[in-house]
């Protein structure tokens, strides 16, 4: 899952980034509203966490210039104005979730997660379960049959996108998106390795996790156990 966080302080905006990039998201960041903008043409991001006192775009026009592309893209602003018609404005222009600063990490990543699972069209429930498998979203953690899985962040993302897609082809691009940052080259050959291992370790389900050769990849039901 792959956050944008716009903020001018370098400071909170590196510590966000290596909160987040810690609970197994990949975050890029940007320190004015005109990247942000130009970056959200893209639309790759997962949630956007917006600063509103932005140099260059202030972090409502960011906003307005978002919604005007008919995107649904969750927006959490983190601002430190407090006054209660700037929270209205910042709302009505289309603002999912608003946090003034100072804040609690905690509370902000517990938001971040509900924006997530918003965008994903699920329930408030933070675990997914197809068959046998279940994924906490929170803790990041899967089990088969109550036994948790050894993964790594890399394996945990892969199987959470595919997850998140259950049934329908994930390209090798639409993985690097949802996994790596801007900063990082990744090649495919990574991404089959991820793959290689999410797919033995979830053997014993009864779920299977499927090669279209030229396509990508497509998580589904294991129809030898379905019938």
């Amino acid at each position: 899952m792959r956050i944008l966080i716009t903020e001018d302080d370098a400071a909170l905006a590196e510590a966000l980034r290596f909160a987040l990039s810690q609970s197994g998201y990949a975050v890029d960041c940007v320190s004015d509203g005109a990247a942000a903008d130009e970056a959200l043409k893209d639309d790759v991001f997962d949630v956007l966490i917006l600063d509103l006192g932005l140099p260059h775009l202030d972090g409502f026009e960011v906003l307005r210039r978002l919604r005007r592309r008919n995107t649904a893209l969750p927006v959490l602003i983190l601002s430190g104005r407090e006054n209660p018609e700037e929270k209205v404005m910042g709302l009505d222009c289309g603002a999912d979730d608003y946090i003034v600063k100072p804040f609690s990490l905690n509370e902000l990543q517990a938001r971040v997660r509900a924006l997530m699972r918003r965008r994903q069209g699920g329930t408030a429930a933070p675990v997914v379960s197809y068959g046998d498998l279940h994924f906490d979203t929170v803790s990041r953690v899967a089990r088969i049959h109550g036994r948790t899985l050894s993964l790594s962040m890399h394996e945990a993302g892969v199987l959470e996108v595919l997850l998140n897609r259950f049934g329908r082809v994930v390209s090798k691009e639409q993985l690097v998106e949802q996994l790596y940052s801007y900063d990082r080259e990744v090649s495919h050959n990574a991404i089959e390795v991820y793959v290689h291992r999410v797919r033995k370790k979830i053997a014993d389900s009864r779920l299977t996790l499927r090669t279209l050769y030229g396509r990508g990849y497509v998580l589904d039901y294991d129809e030898r156990t379905e019938a």
